[in-house]
């Protein structure tokens, strides 16, 4: 008697998403050194200087500086972050299909304002967080968000490159080596 259920997906049933073609970390991990380097250089005068060197107080400043910059980079790796497969866009921690794009939209070289310029953007953030620009797109619902990244130019070329494909309705890339390679596969048997 076998255990699976009918309604159980596994990793087999799932689509394939692709290679993934563009991804931006949202958060660097150096920046957890900063405080231990500061409190160390702190630590350093202190020893070096006369008098007593503050043991307990730099402690807590340690804790708190490294303890403050492993949330904040945590938390800009998981909300800030990008990630673009040939079948899905991650920005955040919302995944979109690329189906669900109708529309991606030019850059705005006018000095008159475009709509999806005001629009939301994707991903659980109401704006396009700092130092990122966006990208209009139209969902196939009708509305108007902004996808968003730090190397836009980059990221509007990958976006738009794998949309057209998804519209076209080409599979990913992986899904067709893994084809080939299992036909390669059947056909030496």
């Amino acid at each position: 008697m076998s255990d699976e259920t009918p309604d159980a997906t596994g990793p087999e049933d799932e689509a394939p998403v692709g290679e993934t073609l563009f991804y931006e970390p949202g958060g660097s991990w150096w920046v957890v050194l900063i405080g231990p380097l500061l409190v160390g250089g702190v630590l350093a005068v202190e020893i070096a200087g006369p008098g007593q060197v503050h043991w307990p107080v730099l402690a807590i400043f340690f804790v708190i500086l490294l303890g403050f910059s492993v949330v904040q980079v945590s938390a800009a790796r998981r909300h800030v972050s990008v990630e673009l497969t040939e079948t899905t866009l991650r920005q955040g921690a919302v995944t979109i299909p690329l189906s669900d794009i109708e529309k991606v939209f030019p850059p705005n070289h006018g000095a008159a304002p475009e709509d999806w310029e005001s629009a939301s953007a994707l991903g659980e953030l109401h704006g396009v967080p700092r130092r990122r620009k966006g990208i209009g797109v139209e969902l196939t619902t009708g509305t108007l968000a902004q996808a968003w990244a730090r190397d836009i130019e980059r990221f509007r070329s990958e976006l738009t490159q794998a949309h057209e494909a998804v519209r076209m309705g080409l599979p990913p890339r992986s899904s067709k080596r893994s084809t080939t390679e299992a036909e390669s596969q059947d056909e030496t048997e």
